[in-house]
């Protein structure tokens, strides 16, 4: 399916590996141009190249800490410098650590809303005038399925997104009328290196193993975990025209695993 995302441009956090990774290659294949947002120069670069020669599309490496706020402008400067132009904002990152509510100091608290939430509120703010000058815009947020059924040890990340989507609700209804719509993604179990990390037996897998991957299809309707690929499908779909009358909501992507009516 033609998405009509030809010689829009695209910012993607979290872009050298996983989902973000994901999003960026299917962008790039749909004929945008895209700004790959990672910390980690070495795997950010041989990401781009993987996507150019993939797709050969266009691909721009900005090595950046969204914690900062002057990495933050950085990002966006370089992106009208490369491109002319923001058309889609996806802000997507890693997560703070896991832990128990009360075992974090101000420290870790504040890294955490730096990470999760005052990114989205920088980068959205310096790309809105762009998106405003072309017309339009799509601004898409990925969090994670804890946000909406949260987990112990899973604090610091579900306080800082339940900030997220508060801000993205609101926002979507002050920039509706500028056909500028505000979403966000709560992805469920994504078969990214994270899972390993996360839920690995010993917390210090590199990318999640056959068998770890079988222990959680059994939690899941579908009884499989998902596929970067299918988060950035969802991403490509609300980056486009087709999505135009869709701001303001809310989707968790988890193979039926939420438990929920709402």
């Amino acid at each position: 399916m033609e998405l009509s995302l030809r010689d829009k441009v695209a910012i993607i956090g979290g872009a050298s590996r996983g989902i973000g990774y994901a999003i960026a290659q299917l962008l790039a294949r749909e004929g945008a141009g895209v700004a790959m947002v990672a910390r980690r120069k070495e795997l950010l670069h041989d990401a781009v190249e993987r996507v150019r020669r993939n797709t050969g599309g266009r691909a721009l490496a900005v090595s950046a800490d969204i914690r900062r706020a002057a990495d933050c402008t950085r990002i966006v400067e370089s992106t009208i410098a490369e491109f002319g132009r923001v058309d889609v904002l996806v802000n997507n990152d890693g997560a703070p650590p896991l832990g128990t509510m009360l075992e974090f100091d101000d420290a870790a608290w504040d890294k955490a809303v730096q990470q999760n939430l005052m990114s989205v509120v920088r980068l959205t703010r310096l790309a809105v005038p762009h998106m405003r000058s072309v017309g339009g815009g799509r601004i898409v947020n990925i969090t994670a399925l804890s946000v909406l059924q949260p987990k112990p040890r899973f604090g610091l990340s579900v306080a800082t997104w339940a900030g997220v989507i508060g801000y993205a609700k609101t926002l979507s209804l002050e920039l509706a009328a500028e056909g500028i719509t505000v979403n966000t993604i709560c992805p469920g179990r994504i078969a990214t290196g994270r899972l390993g990390a996360v839920f690995g037996r010993d917390g210090k897998h590199a990318e999640p193993d056959a068998q770890m991957l079988a222990d959680m299809a059994q939690e899941i309707p579908m009884r499989r975990v998902g596929d970067p690929d299918e988060i950035a499908g969802l991403v490509a779909f609300l980056a486009s025209p087709y999505a135009a009358y869709i701001t303001g909501s809310t989707f968790h992507v988890d193979g039926g695993r939420r438990a929920s009516l709402l």
